[in-house]
Parts: C-alpha cells; structure tokens; sequence
C-alpha cells in the first residue's frame, strides 16, 4: 500500500498498550530488510531518515525509493524525517514524499522552540503529514554521564500542558533518561517523571535513544505511556560487526556484505518489532 501517516497506528498503540518502532534507514540495504521484518511479522513500521541526510544529493532518491518499496507492501509504512533542524528542512522533506516530519527543537529558548514548532505543523497539517516535537534535551550517550545521568535536559512536567496546546503538535519525544548512541555507563529512565508527564497529556509520547535499554525498560515504558520508540544506533552498529566478521572469511566480496547487513537488519528489527508488542497489528 501506499505510504501513510502514521497518525491512526500510533493512536491503536496508545489504546493497545504497545509501540511502533521508527527505524532509521542510511541506504537500499537497511531499507530492504526493514521491509522483509514487517513484512514478516505483519507489523506497522515508522522508516525514518535522519535530518542530516536529507540535505545529501542522494535523500530524494531515498525517499523514493522508500515510497516505491511501500506500495509493493501489505503493511502501513509512514516515512518520516527524524530529527529536523529547521522550518526549510522539514518543508524540503514533505516536499520528498515523507509522511510525517520531526522537528527537533530542543536545544532552543523556550519560546522559539514554541515558534518554530508551531510553524511546522500549521505547514505539515496543510498537507496531512503529522509532527513530532521534543520537550527537554535527549543528549548524547557519550555524554551520558555528565549529561542525562545527571538528570540534565530532563523534560520539565509544568510547561508540557503549555507546549502541546500552543504548538497542536502531534507526537511529543520526552527526554527521561534515554540519550542518542551508545551510553557511557546504562541508561536510567525516571519512570516517574513520565508518568507525570502522561497524566498531562493525552497525545502519544515518544522515546529517542532506544539503543542499549534493557528489555524490561522498554516494557516498563510502554506500560507507561510511549507510543513510539526510536532505534537506529544498535542496527547500524551490529550490521557493521557483522559485515566485518563476513568480509574476514573467504570468498567475501560487495555482494556477501550487501546480504549481510540486509539480514542483519532484518533481525534486529524483528527483534524490536517482537519486544514493543508490533507484531501482528497490521
């Protein structure tokens, strides 16, 4: 089918108590064994490609390859800016194909984070994509400890009520203890923290910075109220093991390694799509 907005899917995760997945993609191999994952197991996938690439020569040409894999699928796939850093970044994307865009303005001043964000959405509701926004500053894992294991760029409860009803943003990505990366240390997440912040808000919650939580954290999230959960650094640094361990062994060659990060990434996203409760809702 046909790219959509993932808008209703998160909506039935929020009600069913699990969490779709946004996989980030860099190329044709990643993408294609996103695809042969939620293929198998039947399950709505969010295909995101980071804010980065988009400004790359080759992002248009990704992003119609993503929409062309699509329409051969059985399943709902949105695809979907990750990590957009300005008003002109997210329009080129829309302008691409995708379904729905993230506008990252976290490391702004309140009030331009507010600005910024609502001018977005006025933009991207014209044309039916959704948006996500950050409240609070996800960090980085190599930072971890002086940074979010410190409790720092933590989203503040008081003003996310305010946030949410004058952007109308769609989604909210909620900084709670998670970071981008790998961590320095293990991730601790203030389940507390976001159960007030669910008791606040009733749009869906997003968790950035999947990569290196426990599976009990991740369930434990999901009780709690996230509705979609962000992976990208595990797969890309495990289909990179991967391919080295292959082109060591005999008769290696472009193929060989081609196929293996295709089937790594097919694996791990099964292992995701199983762990958030995916599986099957399509």
């Amino acid at each position: 089918m046909p790219l959509v907005s993932i808008a209703a899917e998160l909506k039935r995760a929020q009600e069913g108590g699990y969490a779709v997945p946004l996989f980030d993609t860099a190329d044709v191999q990643s993408t294609e064994g996103m695809f042969q994952a939620l293929e198998a197991l039947r399950a709505p996938t969010i295909i995101g490609i980071y804010a980065g690439l988009v400004d790359q020569p080759n992002a248009r040409g990704l992003a119609a390859y993503v929409r062309a894999r699509a329409e051969d699928s059985p399943v709902p796939v949105s695809l979907m800016l990750d990590h957009g850093s300005s008003f002109e970044q997210c329009i080129r994307a829309l302008h691409f194909g995708f379904t729905d865009v993230m506008i990252d303005g976290s490391k702004l001043p309140l009030e331009e984070n507010i600005a910024t964000t609502r001018q977005v959405v006025r933009a991207a509701h014209a044309v039916g994509a959704l948006v996500e926004a950050e409240l609070g500053q996800v960090g980085s894992g190599s930072d971890y400890q002086s940074f979010g294991a410190q409790r720092k760029g933590f989203t503040d409860p008081a003003i996310v009520e305010r946030f949410v009803e004058e952007t109308g943003v769609d989604l909210l990505a909620v900084a709670i203890g998670t970071a981008h990366g790998l961590y320095q240390g293990d991730p601790q997440v203030d389940l507390e923290l976001l159960s007030d912040i669910r008791a606040r808000v009733g749009l869906p919650l997003v968790l950035h910075g999947g990569t290196g939580c426990s599976e009990e954290q991740f369930r434990a999230v999901i009780r709690g109220g996230i509705a979609k959960i962000n992976v990208a650094t595990d797969l890309f640094v495990t289909a990179g093991k991967n391919m080295v361990t292959r082109a060591a062994q005999e008769k290696a060659n472009y193929w060989e390694l081609c196929k293996t990060a295709t089937e790594t990434f097919r694996e791990r996203s099964e292992y995701y799509l199983r762990l958030f409760g995916t599986e099957g809702r399509a």
